[in-house]
């Protein structure tokens, strides 16, 4: 009995420790006159908004990108489309309702999905 009872406190603690991500981020470096394929960007989660935001900024400029801006903040899913003159973000509960949002928004028959991402 006392093992099981010590197993349990084991797990739940475990448990406990696991770091949960409830929100994300995407930062990109775009210039305008950019394509879809050409702009640098970064992902991250954290616990909050603003957690998810650093840790985007960090692996955007981690992979060489200097002008990095965070453009979305998502609880769920987010999503950025671009063209060379516009651009639009999109949230959603799924990558598909984030991808059709950004495209609304961006608004021309050239954007294009530059990068999507769910936080779970």
């Amino acid at each position: 009995m006392m093992k099981k009872v010590m197993l349990a406190m084991c797990l739940l603690m475990m448990a406990m420790s696991a770091q949960v991500f409830a929100a994300g981020a995407i930062a990109v470096d775009d210039q305008e006159g950019d394509s879809a394929d050409d702009i640098g960007y970064g992902i991250g989660f954290g616990k909050t908004r603003d957690e998810a935001a650093k840790e985007a900024m960090k692996a955007c400029r981690k992979d060489g990108n200097k002008n990095c801006a965070v453009k979305v903040r998502f609880d769920g899913c987010g999503a950025y489309a671009v063209s060379k003159r516009y651009f639009g973000v999109g949230f959603g509960k799924t990558v598909a309702q984030a991808e059709r949002a950004a495209m609304d928004q961006c608004g021309r028959s050239s954007c294009k999905v530059a990068v999507s991402e769910c936080d779970d």
